[in-house]
């Protein structure tokens, strides 16, 4: 059997109309088999921390920093007045600039579901739980776009958990992961 890009390739040479006509009456072509991944999610997973529960899947993230940058004028040389109190010489300022750390780098590590799990059926039950819950405006596509990474951003925002990776609490705050026994 022919790979499709192997197809396409053949039809393309100069000698490749005639092997496409011959190769028309055989049967289709098999489609090349993909896997669906919530990409950021599989690039972020992490081995378990100790004494973790065996076959759980775990993630990390990190929020870096916020800094900003602020600038103000410094007296650095008052104003000289006269004896008759008019201005000799102009006050001279100086430029200071600072950066301040308005809120520091965090590190989340926390459990998520495990790749077999995320498919685009779970997929679009998260726009649709994310969407019920006024977070989610977007299509019902089952996939991960950048509409259903902000809406998860925003409602783990005010969960306290910063991070637009879907962790275990809130699939299962979400109704679409079982909660565990305890």
């Amino acid at each position: 059997m022919i790979h499709r890009t192997a197809f396409r390739r053949a039809c393309a040479a100069p000698l490749g109309v005639a092997f496409c006509v011959a190769l028309a009456g055989c049967a289709p072509l098999p489609e090349t088999p993909t896997r669906f991944a919530f990409t950021a999610l599989e690039q972020a997973r992490v081995p378990p921390p100790p004494g973790a529960r065996p076959g759980s899947c775990w993630a990390r993230d990190v929020t870096p920093a916020v800094i900003e940058t602020r600038t103000a004028q410094v007296l650095d040389q008052p104003a000289i007045l006269n004896p008759d109190g008019s201005l000799l010489a102009p006050a001279i300022y100086a430029t200071e600039i600072r950066q301040e750390i308005v809120t520091p780098r965090k590190e989340y590590v926390f459990e998520t579901l495990c790749a077999a799990e995320i498919t685009p059926e779970f997929i679009a039950s998260l726009q649709r739980a994310l969407q019920a819950r006024g977070r989610y405006d977007g299509p019902i596509s089952g996939e991960i776009n950048p509409a259903t990474k902000a809406a998860l951003r925003l409602y783990q925002r005010a969960q306290g958990v910063e991070t637009a990776l879907l962790t275990i609490e809130t699939a299962r705050d979400l109704g679409l992961a079982a909660v565990e026994r305890r």
